[in-house]
């Protein structure tokens, strides 16, 4: 194989140039091939070559023509969505979702799965919700595994990509130490060894997602928060204002501590900011200053259905239930505060489904109390939004990182390596007390 200068093989300048094409029609829309050339950097000839193998490879196809000045009409090309299928998996703190995607990510089947009873996070249940929840996808679209890229799961915690054996997930706050996740869900025998499962902390398939699709698009430099039961987020910096070839990098940003010797939290330390501001906490305070809650026999059990409760209380004037959230909005405010102080971001985008479900009552407070505690500097040059793609994020999230492998390697398909068995996880792992 010639290696060129910069060591590079001719192998590489290909997946490169494939790369390139593929992702300026999939972020850029439809474009003809001679703006290709421009919009990419290479030669007529090679844009010429590479749309000639995309096409034989079934990855690009026609989208309409349309006049040039004094020449003959061009055509344009664009992906073609059938050519392959991607999972996305959102192992949530209230549900397991699971969607099935074409190659634009639009959405072909999906299915849901609650935790039950409530917070129950054993691993063997939910790496059985994610086995069936391929399967029915899969059935309800009547696809095969054989267009299948991968399927992308977003968990909470911390996540270990090169431990031996595949990806090990470290989530203290619902009980899993070093949980084997990816060797567990290969071992279920769901999908052919050639297909990946490729894993990662949800708050950062949520930032890939609002970056690539959403808010974030157009931004450089971003922090996008997950607010659910906890709290996290995902800093973005240096990415492309077209979307694309963005990588976050997680921040367990919920267990900064807030309050010395304050609340206990999840992970069993005291005084962090998710103590204060997870819906978790948020029902808990309700609960113990009189309110509704999971606390009350009466009141609503999901945990979602309890918080939208509170938040109905509130609208309606309850003095404990504003009190709940304006305290809220002043810890999230003060934990942005350090975000913005730190990192400087251009933007900051609040996601997940408490923040989507709160977002519009409390945001002008979190944006008052994030600007009183930061920098003036770095205050002045941030906004904070919140996040443009709904409940769904995270598993569309979760779904570019089989779109991201595939735009790495030019379009073509890799098997992942083979793991080491592991016997006896699913049984044997529960939730600590």
């Amino acid at each position: 194989m010639t290696t060129g200068r910069s060591g590079r093989t001719v192998r590489d300048l290909r997946r490169g140039n494939r790369d390139a094409v593929l992702q300026k029609l999939y972020f850029g829309g439809p474009m003809s091939r001679q703006e290709l050339g421009p919009a990419t950097g290479l030669s007529s000839g090679s844009v010429s070559n590479v749309v000639g193998e995309l096409i034989a490879d079934g990855l690009l196809e026609e989208a309409g023509v349309v006049d040039s000045d004094g020449g003959r009409p061009r055509t344009l090309l664009r992906v073609s969505p059938g050519s392959a299928h991607l999972i996305g998996v959102d192992v949530g703190e209230t549900r397991v979702r699971v969607e099935l995607f074409d190659l634009t990510l639009t959405e072909l089947a999906r299915a849901e799965t609650p935790l039950l009873p409530r917070g129950c996070y054993d691993v063997g249940p939910i790496v059985d919700h994610i086995r069936s929840g391929i399967g029915a996808v899969l059935a309800q679209a009547g696809v095969g595994t054989d267009r299948l890229l991968g399927v992308g799961v977003g968990v909470p915690g911390i996540v270990d990509r090169e431990a031996p054996g595949g990806a090990v997930v470290h989530g203290q706050t619902i009980g899993w130490d070093a949980v084997p996740l990816e060797a567990l869900l290969r071992a279920t025998g769901a999908l052919p060894q050639e297909v990946p499962y490729l894993i990662d902390n949800g708050a950062r398939t949520l930032g890939q997602a609002e970056m690539w699709f959403g808010a974030g698009r157009g931004a450089r430099d971003a922090v996008v928060v997950l607010f659910g039961s906890g709290v996290g987020a995902s800093l973005i910096t240096d990415g492309s204002p077209e979307g694309g070839s963005t990588e976050g990098t997680p921040l367990e940003w919920g267990h900064l501590t807030v309050s010395v010797r304050g609340r206990r939290c999840r992970c069993g330390a005291r005084g962090c900011l998710e103590a204060y501001t997870g819906a978790e906490s948020l029902l808990a305070r309700w609960a113990e200053r009189g309110g509704g809650g999971p606390a009350d026999a009466a009141g609503p059990a999901d945990e979602e259905e309890a918080l939208a409760a509170l938040l109905a209380s509130a609208l309606a004037g309850d003095p404990v239930a504003r009190d709940v959230l304006d305290e809220t909005a002043e810890y999230l405010g003060a934990g942005l505060s350090d975000l913005i102080n730190l990192f400087r971001p251009e933007r900051i985008l609040i996601g997940g489904w408490a923040g989507l479900l709160l977002g519009p009552y409390v945001l002008p407070a979190v944006r008052e109390h994030a600007r009183r505690h930061a920098l003036r500097h770095p205050a002045a040059r941030v906004s904070i939004d919140l996040g443009s793609l709904g409940p769904d994020a995270v598993t569309v999230g979760a779904a570019t990182l089989p779109l991201s492998a595939f735009f790495t390697t030019g379009g073509r398909r890799t098997a992942p390596p083979a793991a080491p068995e592991q016997p006896g996880w699913c049984t044997a792992l529960t939730r600590r007390g």
